[in-house]
């Protein structure tokens, strides 16, 4: 009986069973919320039934990972009408209120008269008169309140209920439903200049860098609905961008194999319009070129560079003022010797050397000219 018990015990009952090990630092773990523990190969093994297959391994996603676009705000043509369609209606409708004022008695006398018309024998507005005067009314607000004029470069958002009814992008006179919700948006070739932003390079030096972002609305669905402002948004995106790329290169020094640094603009353009582009697409932009127009650096730190230099120039001209000193002192004290005009020892040259020094040094002008 006991081997048969063992014997039971080996066997497997459920054939799709796993086992998971279970790291050992976790055993002593004194918090008693729940834990969150990276599963990597080597820690978790699944152990396949009779009837089960390998699966390939998922790669991880390499990466930043880019927001996706909501497929039902994917920009579609609205239906429209021509805009002599509610001319036409807003005219009928007003025709039928004067008719009605006719057929209830209503028109004064010498209006009638003046239109020529014969003297109706109504004895008031009764309720069929109010409801075609309802109806008549009705047609003529229908008719001029969704009149609407279309313009190039401009597009209208239209919705109703909260739910996406499609983009009017037509120019000259349309007529719309004015039971929807209309929204305009530039559709047009844009620029935008930002103000000086922070940034630093890649040796942590604080600058400040001026952008011009050409950019337009590609689906105004998303521009619109899928995101609360995408002028606001660009501008986020830019920022992010110009975080992500500068702190890589050096604003003067280069780093990298290739020498790339901020002076040369076409690389650092490059990639930011890449990163504006691609994190400006799930909203419907469409990013063209990010290009820097100034960088300078931060106010403090440009002041000590400018100090710098200075100090820098000043040290290369007193170098300059004194090797010509010294070349004009040793060239009088070697026409002195060999012409046999004087006979000097090593006191008296010492002593010829700094009285010349000192009267050619304080001879010279301010300038150093």
């Amino acid at each position: 009986m006991a081997a048969d018990h063992a014997g039971a015990r080996q066997a497997r009952i459920i054939h799709g069973e796993s086992t998971t090990e279970i790291p050992v630092h976790l055993l002593f773990r004194d918090e008693s919320g729940p834990v969150s523990v990276p599963l990597a190969p080597a820690v978790v093994a699944r152990r396949l039934g009779a009837d089960e297959q390998a699966r390939a391994a998922r790669p991880a996603p390499q990466g930043r990972r880019v927001p996706a676009a909501d497929p039902e705000l994917a920009e579609r043509p609205a239906r429209v009408l021509s805009g002599a369609v509610g001319v036409l209606a807003g005219l009928g409708g007003m025709a039928g209120c004067a008719a009605v004022t006719w057929w209830a008695g209503v028109l004064p006398p010498d209006a009638a008269r003046a239109l020529e018309l014969p003297v109706s024998g109504g004895t008031g507005a009764g309720l069929v008169q109010w409801a075609a005067y309802a109806g008549a009314g009705t047609l003529a607000l229908l008719g001029f309140g969704g009149l609407a004029r279309g313009r190039t470069g401009r597009a209208w958002v239209l919705a109703r209920c909260g739910r996406y009814r499609g983009t009017v992008r037509r120019t000259g006179l349309l007529w719309l439903s004015p039971l929807v919700l209309r929204r305009r948006v530039d559709v047009r070739l844009r620029h935008w200049r930002s103000e000086p932003m922070p940034a630093v390079d890649a040796h942590g030096v604080p600058l400040r860098v001026v952008l011009l972002v050409t950019w337009r609305v590609k689906d105004t669905a998303r521009a619109v609905l899928g995101t609360e402002d995408h002028e606001t948004y660009l501008r986020e995106c830019v920022e992010s961008a110009l975080a992500r790329v500068l702190p890589q290169v050096s604003a003067d020094l280069p780093t990298a194999k290739d020498g790339v640094t901020l002076r040369h603009v076409e690389a650092a353009a490059d990639t930011l319009t890449r990163l504006v582009a691609q994190d400006a697409a799930p909203v419907g932009l469409e990013v063209f070129s990010t290009q820097p127009t100034r960088v300078e650096y931060a106010p403090e730190v440009a002041e000590w560079i400018q100090r710098r230099r200075i100090a820098a120039l000043d040290a290369r001209h007193r170098d300059t003022v004194l090797s010509s000193v010294v070349d004009s002192v040793e060239d009088t004290i070697t026409r002195l010797t060999t012409r046999g005009l004087v006979e000097l020892d090593d006191y008296e040259r010492k002593a010829l050397v700094k009285d010349l020094t000192v009267a050619f040094y304080t001879g010279r002008p301010a300038d150093g000219v």
